[in-house]
């Protein structure tokens, strides 16, 4: 069902100029992202290469164009408009549109839809209105907030589990590809993103991908790993130790990695700039002669998708506000030295931030 109070954000934040990157105002939005239109729906539909869009204009019941391939009984409180694969989009969509107003689109509309609106005159002229959406998207309600939770609680039981995964011998493929079993076992719907399992040296590529490298004892043993419940995500990385506890350097970059998530956290809550709290890490690990192996902004924001609009970065000046939700997870990657992150997901509170993952931060030998 139409979730009202989310489109009248939107539309609240349109009609201002905040939410098109023009700055111009707009009182009709076509929203082409599913995600997007599942955040107001309630109905998820992944169309492919097909044509959807959810069009909110102020005054007027939602209307939802939907191909007919998709077509479905339940009531959402919008206008429902199938079309097959041989209408046209720009006849189907036009008579809707008040073409003396701007229209205002979502980034994910495709130019193939796009152009044939712009060149049949369909609005006065056309907007950029992401901003509508995404902004709204970040700022997380009751509702989101306790499936966050939830989806975090899970994660943090499951890196439990993913522990008794590490054997002597065990490659970090053969370790990735039990941990989806785990996450349905304890209630999951599925992953939020592929896990990254690193053993060694590989913990020093943030990115790297699960390979047949084989564990050996004194390794690093790093797990960023995420699921889904109740259709939101979660995301956690730590960092363990095989059999062995690590060097004085290794124990020394480890604690830098600790006290910049923890600082950085620490400092959250409304009004606070963004980018002061990617800074404050950044200063912490760079103090300690690591900062050029701090290779990436400290963080995400997240909800239905892992990696949603807004970063924790030091080009975001936008203040922090009760109801974000981002990721905070300082690193550091020097190869042959170590490879460390710690990460937790929080959520801004009024005079704060709780912080939603609970798994110990303790330097953890495993094995």
């Amino acid at each position: 069902m139409i979730v009202k109070e989310r489109v009248d954000r939107i539309l609240s934040c349109l009609e201002s100029g905040k939410g098109t990157m023009e700055g111009q105002s707009a009182e009709q939005l076509l929203i082409c992202d599913p995600y997007a239109i599942f955040y107001l729906t309630g109905k998820l539909i992944t169309p492919g290469e097909r044509f959807l869009g959810l069009l909110l204009q102020k005054g007027r019941t939602p209307i939802l164009y939907v191909n007919e391939l998709f077509r479905f009984d339940k009531d959402l409180g919008v206008v429902k408009k199938y079309y097959s694969d041989t209408d046209d989009v720009t006849k189907l969509v036009s008579p809707d549109l008040d073409p003396a107003l701007p229209l205002a689109v979502d980034k994910t509309m495709a130019a193939r839809f796009l152009l044939p609106l712009m060149e049949a005159g369909a609005a006065s002229f056309f907007l950029n209105g992401s901003l509508a959406v995404d902004l709204t998207r970040s700022v997380k309600d009751e509702q989101e907030k306790a499936a966050l939770r939830k989806a975090s609680l899970v994660n943090d039981a499951a890196m439990d589990e993913f522990k008794k995964l590490i054997r002597e011998g065990v490659t970090e493929l053969e370790v990735a590809d039990q941990m989806l079993a785990i996450y349905k076992k304890l209630g999951a719907s599925g992953y939020s993103f592929d896990p990254i399992v690193a053993f060694g040296d590989n913990a020093a590529d943030p990115h790297h991908s699960p390979d047949n490298t084989v564990l050996k004892e004194g390794d690093a043993v790093l797990f960023d790993v995420g699921c889904v419940v109740d259709n939101y995500c979660s995301d956690m990385t730590r960092t363990f130790y095989y059999k062995k506890y690590p060097s004085k350097e290794v124990e020394r970059v480890y604690d830098l990695v600790r006290r910049a998530n923890e600082e950085a956290e620490a400092m959250i809550k409304p009004g606070v700039p963004i980018c002061s709290v990617d800074r404050k890490a950044r200063d912490i690990i760079s103090e300690g002669g690591y900062g050029p192996d701090f290779t990436h902004r400290l963080g995400h924001f997240i909800g239905l998708q892992d990696h949603e609009f807004g970063d924790v970065s030091t080009t975001n000046f936008r203040l922090e506000e009760e109801g974000i939700a981002h990721s905070v997870e300082p690193g550091i990657y020097h190869p042959g030295i170590a490879g460390v992150r710690i990460e937790d997901l929080i959520i801004v509170t009024k005079d704060g931030c709780e912080v939603l993952n609970h798994y110990p931060k303790d330097i953890e030998v495993i094995g």
